[in-house]
């Protein structure tokens, strides 16, 4: 498959790209050192340049300056990548007329990410017909009304060489048969990413087909909820897959099911991700014994089931039904009381030989944060993970199982403890988000002190907040430390109204606004005209 070639072959491109670059700098230079102007240029170096560079800017940079550059784009010979979400929408009327419509034979990758942007390109079904070189496409925040003229144009007259498609759907989807069966009938299609929203308990019978219109699709990637009794048939229609993940397997509350297919054989599926939502363990197993015989990688996000926690369970099945396995990883999370005694046995049967043969280790936290318990399990090493739960247990002894070889791999921290003692800081040198769920209180000085005690603050790109008592003053002091902040997400800004004029006057409010990088800033809530005249002078 392409995709696969491209990346088995990155490190030969960025070392070919790296020769391009070196030959086209020595070039310039020449020519420089003779005294020459940029038109003495060869259109062959204009062309190298141009490689580097998307068509909105070699269009908006070079084709209004003289006849040459504009000959130059028209007449080129090479396939153009265009990425239209850039454009802003009082150029993309000239755009379409002067690069799009003569080009649009030559254009290999299309990326619409505007909602205006798709009934213009695709105003009529037989301008789409007309990129006949296209082979990935995407489709952000399209309408579904527009999705379903271009897959009813796509059907009745495919183009040859689409075989990468990723949309996101910006209105709320009814059905999900039509979106399946439609993708199901694109006949060149091999990579599908999809991004939607379904409307409560308005999940209609979905793929209500026959074997016969099985698809070519090898990698599947679903964000959106999919209802759980569904997946046997959505894996019947895929004979060809290789690679499937889906962050939200639901239960199927108002779903109508109908003509469950026999399940077949996946020869070619190696790797499988799952989001469990609610979905019994006994409803899972059944599709793993009939679907899941050759994979190699099992990646699941499971909760409220303690049979997750049944390790002969999972070992009889992984022996039995999944003998190639060679990757287990698994996160699960369980509602428990204070008597933790049960749950241990359980933990307990993962340290046997079969798991410490294969080297599939485990271990768990809990969550006292609410007034039930939260057992966390999961996977350790061979298992990089990127994200960090910071929990505080209450009870020493039980608090941080985590083992210190996985720190390096984490680059996202999550703080839900409501108590930061110093016995429990950890150094996570990798970290570049934060996100605090619970403002902890501190016995002995700030949050800012502890964060900056188990991380490099500086390296810090986003910072999201998500409880209401975080005191603004906190924020300013962690702001000051995070100087390379670019995202901010706050739930609430928590601050007294007659302070604002004493915080803008304070030192760190200064600092802060001087030098801080942030550049988006997302905030939940109703705000007062002199806290968004704050905001303004905080965030330049």
């Amino acid at each position: 498959m392409q995709r696969i070639n491209w990346q088995r072959n990155d490190g030969m491109v960025l070392n070919s790209n790296n020769v391009k670059r070196q030959k086209l700098q020595y070039e310039i230079i020449t020519i420089d050192r003779k005294k020459s102007f940029l038109e003495d240029l060869a259109n062959e170096i204009f062309y190298d340049i141009f490689e580097y560079l998307d068509m909105y800017h070699i269009y908006k940079g070079f084709f209004n300056l003289n006849r040459r550059f504009e000959n130059l784009i028209i007449n080129s010979n090479f396939l153009h990548q265009t990425n239209i979400s850039m454009i802003p929408k009082n150029d993309l009327e000239d755009f379409h007329i002067n690069v799009i419509i003569p080009n649009r034979h030559r254009i290999n990758s299309l990326r619409l990410s505007n909602p205006f942007v798709t009934p213009i390109i695709f105003s009529s079904p037989r301008i789409l017909l007309q990129f006949i070189h296209l082979k990935q496409l995407v489709l952000d925040n399209i309408q579904m009304k527009y999705l379903r003229k271009i897959f009813d144009c796509l059907m009745h007259s495919p183009l040859p060489k689409l075989y990468s498609l990723s949309i996101s759907i910006i209105d709320c989807i009814e059905s999900l048969d039509i979106l399946f069966v439609d993708l199901f009938n694109l006949s060149t299609l091999k990579y599908c990413k999809l991004k939607y929203e379904t409307k409560t308990y308005e999940i209609s019978s979905f793929l209500n087909v026959i074997k016969s219109n099985s698809s070519p699709i090898e990698y599947l990637i679903i964000n959106g909820r999919f209802p759980f009794i569904a997946l046997n048939n959505l894996l019947c229609c895929l004979p060809q897959l290789h690679y499937l993940s889906i962050n939200c397997l639901a239960d199927s509350v108002g779903y109508i099911g109908r003509n469950k297919l026999s399940p077949i054989q996946l020869n070619y599926l190696k790797y499988v991700s799952l989001k469990l939502d609610c979905i019994r363990f006994y409803q899972v197993e059944e599709i793993f014994k009939n679907f899941f015989h050759y994979i190699h990688t099992l990646r699941l996000t499971t909760r409220n089931d303690e049979n997750y926690l049944n390790a002969k369970q999972w070992e009889e099945l992984i022996i039995s039904y999944m003998p190639c396995l060679r990757i287990f990883d698994i996160n699960h999370t369980n509602s428990v009381n204070y008597d933790t005694s049960r749950y241990r046995k359980l933990i307990n049967g993962f340290n046997s030989s079969f798991w410490i043969e294969k080297k599939w280790l485990f271990t768990y936290q809990h969550d006292w944060s609410k007034a039930y318990g939260n057992l966390l399990f999961y996977s350790t090493d061979p298992y990089r993970r990127k994200d960090y739960k910071f929990l505080w247990d209450g009870d020493a002894k039980e608090c941080s199982h985590i083992q210190e070889s996985n720190l390096n791999s984490i680059q996202h921290i999550l703080i839900y403890s409501y108590e930061i003692k110093n016995n429990d800081l950890i150094y996570l040198p990798n970290i570049t988000q934060i996100t605090i769920k619970h403002y902890p209180r501190q016995p002995n000085g700030s949050i800012t002190t502890s964060l900056d005690s188990m991380i490099q603050l500086k390296q810090v790109k986003k910072l999201i907040i998500q409880c209401h008592d975080f005191p603004f003053e906190e924020l300013i002091k962690l702001l000051s430390f995070t100087l390379n902040l670019h995202t901010l997400k706050l739930k609430l800004i928590s601050l007294n109204e007659n302070n604002i004029r004493l915080i803008q006057q304070s030192e760190n409010f200064q600092y802060v606004s001087k030098t801080n990088q942030v550049k988006h800033l997302d905030l939940f809530q109703l705000c007062e005209f002199n806290q968004i005249e704050l905001i303004i002078n905080l965030f330049p």
